[in-house]
């Protein structure tokens, strides 16, 4: 298993659980896809592999989406914000990124037209 660089790991902000925010956007459209969960080793194998890999509070435990569902996300690049409370990949996504199967987490809108 791959470890993070200490100078990456040095700029993360992390919550109490050791966890941040990891926002997924499509690469050449920038949609946004979904957000998770990352920690250290997480983001350590994603910068390794090129395969996305999160964080599951709920299973305790990495997990690599498309593993299972076919679903993957090749990750393009990743990007720390200024808090360093978050990262950015852009992703090429193959299937649909939410769990339910659609195209983004994000297909719900809430308003309901021009301002």
């Amino acid at each position: 298993m791959s470890t993070l660089d200490p100078a990456i790991a040095a700029r993360l902000k992390r919550n109490a659980d050791g966890l941040f925010t990891a926002v997924v956007q499509q690469r050449g459209t920038g949609d946004v896809l979904m957000v998770a969960w990352m920690d250290d080793a997480a983001l350590a194998r994603t910068l390794a592999t090129r395969e996305a890999t999160y964080f599951s509070r709920s299973r305790g435990a990495q997990w690599v989406k498309g593993a299972t569902s076919g679903n993957t996300q090749h990750v393009v690049s990743v990007r720390l914000d200024c808090d360093g409370d978050a990262v950015l990949l852009e992703v090429d996504q193959v299937g649909g990124a939410c769990h339910t199967g659609d195209h983004s987490c994000f297909d719900a809108d809430l308003l309901l037209g021009p301002e």
